[in-house]
């Protein structure tokens, strides 16, 4: 399980700043492909792909948190259900979820969540959720 940590970003390389800034310029739409947005903030295509799922932003003011949660489940009937209920008990919003057709007895499961008011950490919550009995594995994609 990966740990997280909020650092000031005086006392990181350039680079990862670089990093979030060549994302937010894609996002942004000001840069239509990867290639335009790290030639942009002088950054390689190795470096922006060796850290772009590694670093984030972080504002303090910000109200509004998302994050990304990515499992494989099996596909057992209430078992979305049963995922979903923990999420809710957990004060957490669900915002979006995308879900494959099952193959071989397991299918992909991704939530877009709003931890917002999450009561506990977003490692712990991922904890709980593959300890329940149909879920193989809980990972944290990305967190804004």
């Amino acid at each position: 399980m990966s740990k997280f940590f909020v650092v000031s970003s005086d006392i990181l390389p350039e680079v990862l700043e670089k990093v979030i800034e060549a994302r937010t310029l894609l996002i942004s739409g000001k840069a239509k492909r990867i290639s335009e947005a790290v030639k942009e903030v002088g950054i390689s295509r190795g470096t922006f792909y060796k850290y772009k799922d590694a670093v984030f932003s972080f504002d303090q003011d910000q109200s509004r948190r998302n994050a990304v949660v990515s499992m494989i489940i099996k596909n057992e009937k209430g078992a979305l259900s049963k995922v979903l209920s923990l999420v809710s008990v957990k004060q957490v919003n669900v915002l979006a979820i995308n879900q494959t057709i099952p193959i071989n007895g397991i299918h992909n499961l991704s939530l877009t969540l709003d931890i917002t008011d999450l009561e506990i950490s977003i490692q712990a919550l991922l904890k709980l959720m593959e300890a329940m009995p149909m879920v193989d594995k809980a990972e944290l994609v990305a967190v804004e």
